[in-house]
């Protein structure tokens, strides 16, 4: 397949990008910069793209969007994080519609936020969505690739959990402290963190282009999701290190606000069941072979 990727400087695009091209796709990138070889320039925020240049792909495939894990949110941040990821899917998502070769696939990534805070309430594609500030983000995310279904485009709305790799996210953050014997619980430890290994949604992204069943929500998280308190036990044992200092909650929300509530102590219990249903063959399916995975151990 033709596949073309926006996002693709991140994390995930990065390694996705080595996956699809060592399965023999061809991967073009769409870049903000000035286009090289096997790149098409785009400008999201001034609404500018090309859309001759995807007639005929066979897959679009986005993962862009301000990360929500750098920088305290404040009322500017919380617009980027929203704006940069609406209005590109909007850009990317209209243009798809209005081609007169479409693309028998378009993947936009989304997020388990979409699910809000949920305690111990198992999850899946069907539930409803929260009603905080990230999941009105994602809401609105997947709503914005309404356009391209419309049109008769398979769209895939990707629900990616906590994603495991040293080189970013939450993973590259509380290493170091783990590994300097400084980590611990986070808050009472009993909410549910949803992970996934880095190379784990790398392949279900190959598989959802690849199986033309899969439509809508996806959740993108590996099939045991597990309390924090679990996942300190689990990355101290791995790293053979203690994990007895605790983060409380009043001082994780001092240091990082708004951030905190979202990300640290809020509990989503989420399952791919859609994944499931359809036979991918999960190679981490629990956080430690995914953790180890992630730390090559």
């Amino acid at each position: 397949m033709r596949i073309v990727v926006a996002g693709s400087s991140g994390l995930v695009g990065m390694r996705l990008i080595e996956l699809l091209s060592s399965s023999g796709h061809d991967v073009v990138r769409l870049v903000r910069g000035n286009a090289t070889e096997g790149q098409i320039q785009w400008d999201p925020a001034g609404g500018e793209l090309d859309g001759a240049k995807l007639e005929g792909v066979d897959a679009i495939v986005h993962l862009g969007g301000e990360s929500i894990a750098e920088g305290r949110w404040n009322p500017m941040k919380k617009r980027r994080i929203r704006d940069s990821r609406v209005d590109s899917t909007t850009l990317l998502s209209n243009t798809i519609a209005s081609l007169n070769t479409k693309p028998q696939v378009f993947l936009c990534a989304s997020a388990i936020g979409y699910y809000g805070s949920r305690g111990d309430e198992e999850l899946t594609e069907s539930s409803s969505g929260g009603s905080d500030f990230l999941a009105g983000v994602c809401q609105d995310w997947e709503s914005a690739t309404e356009p391209a279904s419309a049109a008769g485009v398979r769209v895939v709305n990707l629900r990616t959990g906590v994603v495991l790799d040293p080189a970013g996210g939450a993973l590259s953050k509380i290493l170091t402290p783990f590994k300097l014997g400084a980590g611990g619980i986070v808050g009472n430890g009993k909410q549910y963190w949803s992970c996934i290994a880095l190379n784990e949604l790398t392949g279900m992204i190959k598989f959802c282009l690849e199986t033309s069943s899969i439509s809508g929500p996806v959740n993108g998280v590996c099939p045991e999701p597990t309390t924090n308190k679990v996942f300190t036990k689990t990355l101290g044992r791995i790293l053979g290190r203690p994990t007895i200092f605790p983060l409380p909650a009043f001082v994780a929300k001092t240091m990082l606000g708004e951030m905190a509530e979202a990300l640290l102590l809020a509990s989503a219990r989420v399952v791919p069941k859609k994944l499931a249903d359809a036979n991918y063959p999960f190679k981490f399916a629990d956080l430690e072979s995914s953790l180890r995975d992630a730390l090559g151990k």
